[in-house]
């Protein structure tokens, strides 16, 4: 009898001590399902930011907390990246993130392409490329890639030709001819919106027209059409590419719902990529 009671005690003291680590495992020990991540991500107003606030619901359930960050001047972000400050942007396209790290040395990476702003000509003095006059000022971004960019659209609408093989590095000294002796206005993209009075035409990023209340497919004189090379991507340090948190964000924004999202709010303003 007595070696009985041994035996059983014995057995109710395993399963307390088995119920008790179970109990200790489920409530102490930390599991990546319980585990939010977060991601602070800048971008400029629109389109991106918005494009951002579409997939914070979908990150949130995933367990991604997303912020935000708007910067209104985009030559910003990349140092801030660079430094720690925001863990991915969004605001650029490949051209331009290669010109910065040739020329900062910092080691950035693109993680997925999203969409295409097609840069446009606008202007508020004429409704017609054919009415522009001998001597017109014509504005067009100052840093490297938009500007070779633009002059690239230029010349696809015979204002002007450019040298053999200059490309999107095309700057105002690679111009070659010049039928109607326009004259340059450079300035930084952001401010060509509202500089409009100040120029015949200007050659804007749809990210900035659209924070101008222009409607691309409607105000824009000319396009670039949707062949254009420079999607826009998400950027991150290169240590961060393969961090869960991001390949979260890179699926989120490449995603049906995103797809259509662009296609019914920017109706050919703005074009998916993937």
């Amino acid at each position: 009898m007595k070696k009985k009671l041994i035996q059983i005690l014995a057995m109710a003291l395993g399963i307390c001590l088995l119920t008790s680590a179970c109990t200790k495992n489920t409530t102490d020990a930390p599991t990546s399902s319980n585990k939010r991540l977060a991601l602070n991500v800048g971008a400029t107003a629109l389109p991106h930011a918005e494009i951002l606030a579409m997939v914070k619901d979908d990150l949130a359930a995933e367990g991604v907390d997303l912020t935000i960050t708007e910067f209104g001047d985009y030559t910003l972000m990349n140092p801030a990246l660079s430094e720690g400050q925001i863990d991915a942007n969004f605001f650029q396209h490949q051209p331009y993130l290669d010109d910065y790290v040739k020329n900062s040395g910092q080691k950035l990476v693109s993680v997925g392409k999203i969409h295409i702003e097609p840069m446009g000509i606008y202007s508020h003095k004429i409704t017609k490329l054919d009415e522009l006059k001998d001597g017109s000022i014509v504005g067009v971004p100052n840093d490297a890639t938009n500007e070779g960019r633009a002059f690239l659209l230029l010349a696809h609408e015979g204002l002007i030709t450019l040298k053999d093989n200059v490309g999107s590095s095309a700057t105002v000294n690679d111009i070659k001819d010049n039928p109607k002796h326009l004259e340059w206005k450079e300035l930084e993209a952001s401010v060509l919106p509202r500089t409009l009075d100040e120029t015949d035409i200007s050659v804007i990023n749809t990210n900035y027209a659209l924070e101008a209340d222009l409607n691309p497919t409607h105000d824009a004189l000319a396009m670039e059409d949707s062949t254009s090379p420079y999607a826009n991507i998400i950027v991150v340090n290169e240590k961060d590419k393969d961090s869960e948190a991001v390949l979260k964000l890179v699926k989120a924004l490449q995603s049906e719902k995103i797809r259509k999202f662009i296609n019914e709010t920017y109706a050919g303003a703005i074009v998916p990529v993937f």
